[in-house]
């Protein structure tokens, strides 16, 4: 295999060993943070079993984020899910147009997470939806409600459309009393 070297690199570029690159996946989202990426992913491998912080580079140059040494990328892993921040100085900020999902086994975890996630200053939306203290946005549903959603009885499946449209945080009881009828 012929290595292709680029003259220049973008800033979020991150050489990592030719074993990492060929494990890792070829799609993984990015989160841009003003300052706080690596507090919070952090935080986030706290909360979800399995994650953790994999690797913190600070990128020695002058970048539009800062001057040598302000940017951060982080990589890191959360239920098995590769992602990568960076802490490049306030860009956007985070919006409902993209979220995390996380299937939860039973409410026990869900109602973990749930908690974990609020801790700190974050907010609950509506739906299953919370913000965390870092602004991203998370839906934290039953595993079973897709199961439900996708029954082929629509008047089911609408039984439990229209419970879940009332909850703020998902309960599963209460969806699956909705899906029996």
């Amino acid at each position: 295999m012929r290595r292709v070297e680029f003259r220049c690199r973008p800033t979020w570029y991150n050489p990592v060993s030719e074993d990492v690159r060929m494990a890792s996946p070829k799609l993984l989202p990015f989160l841009w943070y003003a300052s706080e990426a690596e507090e919070a992913a952090a935080f986030y491998a706290a909360i979800f079993s399995g994650s953790r912080v994999d690797r913190v580079t600070v990128l020695q140059s002058d970048t539009p984020g800062g001057p040598p040494g302000a940017v951060k990328i982080v990589d890191f892993t959360l239920l098995g899910q590769p992602l990568r921040a960076m802490s490049a100085a306030r860009h956007h900020e985070f919006n409902d147009a993209i979220s995390l999902v996380v299937l939860c086994d039973d409410q026990a975890e869900l109602d973990r997470y749930w908690d974990a996630l609020l801790a700190g200053g974050g907010r609950p939306q509506a739906c299953g939806w919370l913000v965390d203290r870092f602004g991203v946005r998370w839906q934290l549903v039953p595993a079973a409600l897709d199961t439900m959603l996708r029954d082929a009885d629509p008047a089911r499946a609408k039984l439990v459309t229209d419970a879940m449209l009332q909850m703020v945080k998902l309960d599963l009881a209460a969806l699956e009393r909705a899906y029996r009828g």
